[in-house]
């Protein structure tokens, strides 16, 4: 059963839905058509208009949303994007509530998904890689496969996370 997430202002939805594994899939919905966006998308979009603007700025607000992030949807922090979202230039405005609120969808996904680990930190890692690093999205997308828990610890650690 679908849960709504957010009705965004593109009039597009953000909701959870069955995935391949459980119901933690975070799926875009836009005219009555689900999609799962891919990392390597909106690490690109982030990206992009993350040059933009003053340098960190994109990545900052991600974390302002990463540290209110829990096992749930709270709309404290869904206000919290909207907020964010009107700080950027009204033609970016759209895209980046979109954006944040499913990478936002998506950690609290990582929160909930059994076995996890490293839970939301492993968005945190790719984004610190895209907007910080300057890791291309298809890479920083790809980066944790096949590596251990301990070993992506080590390198969030050293990243101060």
């Amino acid at each position: 059963m679908p849960r709504l997430i957010k009705k965004l202002r593109n009039n597009k939805q953000v909701i959870f839905d069955k995935g391949r594994i459980d119901f933690w899939c975070v799926y875009l919905v836009e005219n009555n058509r689900k999609y799962a966006p891919s990392d390597v998308t909106y690490f690109t979009d982030f990206l992009n208009i993350s040059k933009l603007y003053p340098p960190g700025k994109v990545y900052q607000d991600f974390v302002s949303i990463y540290n209110v992030t829990t096992k749930s949807v709270d709309q404290q922090v869904l206000t919290l994007i909207d907020v964010i979202t009107d700080t950027y230039q009204e033609t970016h405005q759209l895209l980046m509530e979109q954006w944040f609120t499913v990478i936002y969808a998506g950690m609290i996904a990582e929160e909930n998904k059994e076995n996890a680990v490293l839970k939301k930190r492993i968005k945190r890692l790719g984004m610190y890689q895209v907007l910080v690093l300057g890791i291309i999205p298809p890479v920083a997308a790809k980066f944790s496969i096949g590596k251990k828990a301990g070993e992506l610890r080590s390198i969030m650690q050293s990243y101060g996370f």
